[in-house]
């Protein structure tokens, strides 16, 4: 007999009238000792707990959430996994990543919806063309797949495209990843939180950390409304929130949040079939599953922790895309969100030790932070277990700040970053 899995806990679950459907993961209340404990139940720390107790063996480690599993960034954002990247260390940095996902489902026996439709970046000028064949060389030569697109195989990708003769964004080509495309968010973070509890992980919601436990100059662990939770080592997988914790650490980040909105309409039959990007109107669309339009768009450029975002951002958002897909002009908005995400100078993410022993972070992913949640843990989780960064990650080290070896990865957000 085949059994049924909830992501929501034993009681959320009765309550609901899923009697005979067993939790996903154990809701464990917090021991006042752990090797290492995880600030932050999302994607990252969800998928470094799993790598500690999978890679590593170590077991003994609890993933505290001020809210629910999943309930921050990783529900809130729009899905979409990629690595067309300019630079050799990012490159290699989410392409790991992508290979990492497409793996994932079998990896965790948990279908987390990863559909290899594609990524298609649009070029509406000669300029753009140039620069979508430097980005595409680059790709290819970092040993990452890319293919140059002429109008007419943009067209076959994606009918619904406007090429009216009077366009105000003529689409004369592009460029396509062919392996990416979306997966779904909650699925990834309910497989990994399941994969992490099956291996003796803890997993602690409703549990915010409201300071640090120091010796000295050491972190020993966090303070919560739940007591004090003593730990060898503490990682922090929060995103836009990381400025806040590193404050109460007693350390700064160059790290600033912003609002990163999206929308998506009511559900309706397959119109597109591929993922869309625009550069130069900072928008980009893809269907989910369920038929709705997933509509993104570049940050409000102004510093915030508001889960909504701005109406003129929604607004440029949406007449970019009445814009280039007319039809879209029919559909009716079923909601709009906002995440809070941790932007960097240079666009890069920092992994890796901090300043203050002890103390390790995860953050910096900006508007990627999605697309990075395997590799993101993955690398965590070595530095967690061997004191060593991985080396994927020793290029996005919090000193490179005051070194100057930024790796500027701006252009190949592909929208404000």
């Amino acid at each position: 007999m085949r059994t049924r899995y909830s992501a929501w806990n034993l009681f959320a679950a009765a309550r609901a009238g899923h009697r005979d459907w067993a939790p996903a993961w154990r809701e464990a209340e917090p021991k006042p000792r752990y090797d290492v404990v995880i600030v932050g139940g999302g994607g990252h720390g969800l998928a470094t707990a799993y790598y500690l107790a999978k890679n590593h063996g170590v077991t003994n480690v609890a993933v505290i959430e001020a809210g629910w599993i999943g309930g921050g960034n990783t529900g809130r954002n729009t899905t979409i996994i990629r690595s067309n990247y300019l630079y050799p260390e990012s490159a290699a940095l989410y392409d790991f990543s992508v290979k990492l996902y497409e793996g994932l489902a079998q990896e965790l026996n948990f279908n987390i919806m990863f559909s290899q439709r594609g990524m298609m970046i649009l070029a509406h000028s000669r300029h753009d063309l140039d620069s979508h064949a430097r980005w595409t060389n680059a790709m290819r030569f970092n040993g990452v797949d890319a293919e140059m697109l002429d109008g007419e195989a943009v067209r076959r990708l994606a009918p619904r495209l406007n090429f009216a003769a009077g366009a105000r964004f003529p689409i004369l080509g592009g460029f396509i990843q062919r392996r990416g495309g979306p997966a779904r968010h909650d699925a990834v973070a309910w497989g990994y939180a399941r994969g992490a509890s099956n291996l003796g992980v803890d997993i602690v919601q409703n549990c915010p950390v409201t300071g640090f436990l120091k010796q000295g100059d050491t972190i020993v662990g966090v303070r919560t409304p739940r007591g004090e939770i003593r730990a060898d080592k503490v990682a922090m997988a929060v995103a836009g929130h990381s400025t806040v914790l590193a404050e109460m650490a007693g350390f700064r980040l160059p790290v600033t949040s912003y609002a990163l909105q999206a929308m998506v309409s009511e559900p309706v039959k397959p119109v597109l079939d591929t993922v869309v990007l625009s550069p130069a109107v900072g928008a980009y669309w893809s269907q989910s599953d369920k038929g709705e339009v997933v509509i993104g768009g570049g940050l409000d450029l102004y510093p915030s922790y508001a889960q909504r975002g701005s109406y003129a951002t929604t607004q440029q958002v949406l007449a970019a895309t009445l814009e280039l897909f007319p039809s879209f002009s029919r559909l009716r908005l079923l909601r709009q969100w906002a995440g809070i995400v941790d932007v960097v100078h240079d666009s890069s993410p920092i992994i890796g030790p901090t300043p203050v022993p002890g103390l390790y972070l995860n953050c910096g992913w900006g508007t990627g932070g999605f697309k990075a949640i395997p590799v993101g843990g993955w690398t965590l989780a070595h530095v967690l277990a061997t004191g060593r960064n991985h080396e994927l990650a020793a290029p996005f080290q919090l000193e490179r700040f005051a070194t100057g070896r930024l790796i500027d990865e701006a252009a190949a957000a592909g929208i404000a970053h």
